[in-house]
Formats: C-alpha cells, sequence, structure tokens
C-alpha cells in the first residue's frame, strides 16, 4: 500500500498487550511479524528487541524468523527453532530450546529438562559475547519444531 509503513499499526490501532506487557501479534512467518512484534514491545524492552534481533541476525545470517503464541522465535530452516522470546513486566525472557546443551547453560532452568532461559531486566548489561556465543552453539542443535 503506498505510503503506509510495514511497521504501522494494523486496522483499529497499536498491538495490544497482554499480561506482562507481552504485545499480541497476529501468527506470522517471516521477519515482518517481528519487527511488528518488536515495534510493539513497551518501554525499554523495545531496545532489547532491536538489539537481540539484529545481535541474532549478525550471528546467523540465515535465521529463520516467526511470531507463533505472541511471542518471536528464530530458527534455521529445516531445523526447528532455536530461541523464542517473551515480555513479561519486569524481564524479557530468552528461551533457549536446546539450552540444557550449550555451555555454560544460560542460567535459568525450566520445567522442560532441556530448556534453559535468560532473563534480560532493565538497565542490565547484556553480555553479547556469551549470548553470541549461545545463538551459535543453539543454531547447531536439532531445534524445537512446534
Amino acid at each position: 500500500m503506498a505510503g503506509r509503513s510495514r511497521k504501522a499499526p494494523a486496522a483499529g490501532g497499536a498491538p495490544k498487550l497482554l499480561s506482562g506487557g507481552n504485545p499480541q501479534i497476529p501468527k506470522g512467518d517471516g521477519d515482518e511479524p517481528v519487527q511488528a512484534y518488536i515495534a510493539a514491545m513497551p518501554g525499554w524492552k523495545r531496545d532489547v528487541g532491536h538489539r537481540l534481533d539484529a545481535l541474532v541476525a549478525r550471528t546467523v545470517p540465515d535465521v529463520r524468523k516467526a511470531v507463533k503464541w505472541n511471542s518471536p522465535l528464530y530458527g534455521v530452516e529445516g531445523g526447528g527453532f532455536f530461541l523464542g522470546v517473551h515480555c513479561f513486566t519486569k524481564y524479557v525472557k530468552l528461551a533457549f530450546f536446546r539450552g540444557a546443551r550449550l555451555s555454560p547453560p544460560p542460567p535459568v532452568g525450566s520445567k522442560d529438562p532441556d530448556t534453559r532461559y535468560l532473563h534480560i531486566h532493565e538497565n542490565e548489561e547484556i553480555d553479547e559475547e556469551q549470548l553470541a556465543d549461545w545463538l551459535r552453539q543453539a543454531s547447531q542443535l536439532p531445534g524445537w519444531v512446534p
């Protein structure tokens, strides 16, 4: 549509924020729904989303992106998803679906013994070198297939 930004909210205004401030974004494959999710992330979380997305793209150049269940997912074509992102009230949660296999494993455990989390809080330094290493490792493992 001429003159309309691809980041423009859908008809009816900006995306609804669900519990914890997680944007409600329609399911979709590719970069566009992920960018819509990031644009709708509230406050400081939006900067985290932009930084994370850029880091994933630099670290895993052929990354596959999608939004499912109101969460951006990052994966490798034919290999499933290795990372999910979700906004909570006080942090952004990164879910490494095969995180228990990473060295060292991300710090937060899960009910699923294979999944590990990293929580990013406001004003917290992000160790981009460690995060990039986890992304490289995770992208080489068999991913989660919904």
